[in-house]
């Protein structure tokens, strides 16, 4: 029994995918998604400039079509999850995966979630916060927060990885309460899970309340949750509700844990695999061009 963990924005570099082409299914695949863009996104993640591809509008439907590159080659092997999970964008390609919504629908959401989130002024950044507990960042976040300028936990990614987000004066506000704690700006230019991303909801909400969501196959574990559910109302909800609110990546780990004893990020990153070590999980990455071998191996992790 295999969990799928699909990766988000911030796994993408020039060269993404380039592994992938080499399986017919998975070259099938990104030639499909590129069919159904406005202008392919395959020749910028093969060869850049790395300035565009990080950008939001091409950043997340590049990730996404790596990670459905990657689901292809699982799906040719026969291969079918028994949970999924998805970290912020990536949680759409989770529920394509688990058949919630078909490859056209998956493409034109994650194409518009890119364009909504783009369109929203610069609102701020992301800072990593390395070595606290959760419970001390959302002190300190709280203690950064003015109004107008807010802060807050973002990402919950592993237990002593945190990421929080928010207006630039109380970032550098947070890290003057706390100089002793390794904090890294990420290369981001907006405060993404925050409060700041409000601007893009309202089309947002409408674009997902008008989506052909299906019931999923198997459970889908929502980033607000972190709680195995099918139903598609509670997922319709918690797609709304990411945009704004917290990745519960943490949590994610703990409910997909029990249900699926080996796990696999779906895509060419290594990031979720690495956070799972962190949180004391295995998990392969299809990065990795051994990974389908060690699969039909029985090889766990």
């Amino acid at each position: 029994m295999l969990g799928y963990l699909f990766p988000g924005q911030g796994t993408v570099r020039v060269g993404m995918g380039a592994w992938l082409r080499r399986s017919p299914a998975a070259r099938r695949r990104l030639d499909e998604v590129d069919a159904l863009l406005a202008r392919p996104i395959s020749p910028l993640c093969a060869r850049g400039p790395l300035d565009r591809l990080v950008a939001t509008e091409h950043a997340q439907i590049a990730v996404t079509a790596c990670n459905l590159a990657a689901l292809a080659v699982l799906d040719e092997e026969g291969y079918e999850p028994a949970v999924v999970a998805g970290h912020s964008v990536g949680e759409l390609s989770a529920l394509h995966a688990a058949g919630a919504l078909d490859l056209a629908a998956t493409v034109r959401l994650v194409e518009l979630r890119a364009r909504l989130m783009a369109g929203v002024a610069a609102s701020g950044g992301m800072r990593a916060v390395m070595g606290l507990p959760v419970e001390r960042v959302e002190e300190l976040a709280g203690a950064a927060s003015e109004p107008g300028e807010p802060v807050v936990v973002a990402l919950e990614n592993a237990p002593g990885h945190v990421v929080v987000s928010g207006a630039p004066p109380g970032l550098d506000r947070l890290a003057g309460l706390a100089p002793d704690v390794k904090i890294v700006p990420l290369k981001v230019g907006d405060a993404f899970h925050s409060p700041l991303m409000a601007g893009a909801e309202a089309a947002w909400a409408a674009a997902v309340a008008g989506a052909p969501l299906r019931q999923p196959r198997v459970p889908v574990v929502p980033n607000v949750t972190g709680e195995p559910t099918t139903d598609v109302d509670v997922l319709r909800r918690a797609l709304v509700a990411q945009l704004t609110g917290r990745v519960r990546w943490t949590a994610t780990m703990a409910a997909v844990a029990p249900l699926a004893p080996s796990l696999v990020e779906v895509g060419d990153s290594k990031v979720l695999a690495g956070l799972a070590r962190r949180a004391g999980v295995r998990c392969l990455s299809m990065a990795d061009p051994a990974t389908p071998r060690r699969l039909a191996k029985g090889v766990a992790a």
